[in-house]
């Protein structure tokens, strides 16, 4: 099993829910829309919006091949967006069993803000 390390003074990591809304678009095509994500801040990184995937279209999620681990909060599996006018490749990261320190974010969706855009307003 891969190191799990904690939290803590040099490496915070919070989790709070909000109710801002929070839009995912890829071109013209709105991906999911909410105002249940959750607000993960991680260190010095910028925050991160996960998403619970009732809010996300499934119709145009496919499964990604790729993998990731992260010692804080676990291994990551990954989602292709397909819409109209191509596919956005691991566009969105999912912990299905994170770490008991981020236990919160299980099963919710973060996106690249590379790949889609993103909105958040109040």
């Amino acid at each position: 099993m891969p190191d799990v390390l904690i939290p803590g003074p040099d490496h915070p990591i919070t989790v709070e829910p909000t109710t801002r809304h929070v839009v995912v678009r890829v071109g013209d095509t709105v991906v999911a829309d909410t105002r249940s994500a959750l607000v993960l801040q991680e260190s010095t990184y910028p925050p991160a919006y996960y998403l619970p995937p009732s809010d996300v279209d499934p119709l145009l999620l496919r499964a990604s091949d790729t993998t990731s681990h992260c010692p804080y909060k676990g291994d990551a599996t990954y989602r292709d967006i397909q819409t109209d006018t191509g596919t956005v490749h691991d566009a969105i990261w999912v912990y299905e069993h994170p770490h008991d320190a981020v236990a919160e974010i299980e099963g919710h969706m973060a996106f690249y803000p590379d790949r889609v855009d993103i909105s958040v307003e109040d």
